[in-house]
């Protein structure tokens, strides 16, 4: 791919997420991603290159975003995915129950701090739904670009952008 194409690939969602945050500074904004690509279909399967690839690209579009917390599930691959937004802002990896995504729902809302969220292909547009956000189609087994931003003002109204982000980034 031609240099200034793979820039403006990359650049695009940046762009988007910079709008969408800063004209949400005073609420609280999320960020919700499936976990990258695998390497088998095993229970806890490990991140396969090109889902290392993701998560970095993943870090390196957010790096700017005011990022405060990183969750993510107890499954290998979630928090693969999460630990390079996790290690560049130097937060520890939170952990939270798959199966208890309404109290976790709560949680986010009480705490009000900007954040990635790192789920399943079930579980992400589901946390999206209870947090008040459009969670769009079902996740196809093979997506893994799909990026949720919601934006969760204090009148108790969530708007739900949606982007995909590419697994290959330039340093």
């Amino acid at each position: 791919m031609h240099p200034m194409k793979s820039a403006l690939r990359l650049a695009a969602p940046a762009i988007v997420l910079l709008a969408a945050f800063s004209s949400a500074r005073a609420d609280t904004v999320l960020v919700l991603v499936r976990h990258g690509e695998k390497v088998d279909e095993s229970r806890d399967a490990e991140l396969s290159d090109g889902g290392r690839s993701r998560a970095r690209a993943l870090a390196a579009i957010l790096k700017d975003a005011g990022i405060g917390a990183v969750y993510s599930t107890d499954y290998i691959r979630t928090r693969e995915t999460a630990r390079p937004m996790a290690e560049l802002i130097s937060k520890p990896i939170e952990v939270y129950d798959g199966d208890k995504l309404e109290a976790f729902a709560k949680d986010l809302r009480a705490r009000g701090v900007r954040a990635l969220v790192v789920g399943h292909s079930d579980t992400t547009p589901e946390l999206v739904q209870l947090l008040g956000g459009e969670p769009g189609s079902p996740i196809a087994p093979d997506e893994y670009d799909r990026m949720y931003i919601l934006t969760l003002s204090a009148d108790g109204k969530t708007s739900t952008t949606l982007l995909r982000f590419p697994t290959g980034v330039s340093k």
